[in-house]
């Protein structure tokens, strides 16, 4: 697997685990159909962060988190939880790939149409593995 797969699939892994996101669904990409709340992780953009005897990337991705109501209430909670879960992924993502640092770098909140809201959080991370 590609680094930007295996950082795809520890984010969603991660979200998926996390007790206070119980009952949102959380995709890899845009589903077609999905019942409210859920969460679609985005594709990373990567960059290069490496040296001689280790290859490496800046990884910036972004989670939204889409839900429904007059108030976003409940989707506040939910960026909560989010901005914890992906800022405490683990130091192995597989296929030795390591995590050297994940911080939000800014989440948001908006109103998408109707009674829907969308929240952002947008994501950096390094990422690293030793060349063989």
């Amino acid at each position: 697997m590609s680094a930007r797969e295996m950082l795809g699939a520890a984010v969603v892994a991660r979200l998926r685990a996390d007790p206070a996101l119980a009952g949102v669904a959380v995709f890899d990409a845009p589903p077609v159909r999905a019942a409210l709340p859920h969460a679609v992780v985005e594709e990373a953009v990567l960059g290069e962060w490496g040296t001689k005897s280790f290859a490496g990337h800046e990884a910036r991705f972004a989670v939204l988190v889409w839900d429904a109501g007059e108030r976003p209430v409940r989707l506040r909670a939910l960026l909560g939880a989010v901005e914890a879960a992906v800022g405490s992924l683990p130091a192995e993502l597989g296929g030795g790939w390591r995590v050297a640092g994940a911080r939000v770098v800014r989440s948001r909140l908006a109103r998408a149409s109707g009674e829907r809201w969308v929240g952002s959080v947008d994501v950096f991370v390094r990422m690293w593995r030793e060349e063989e």
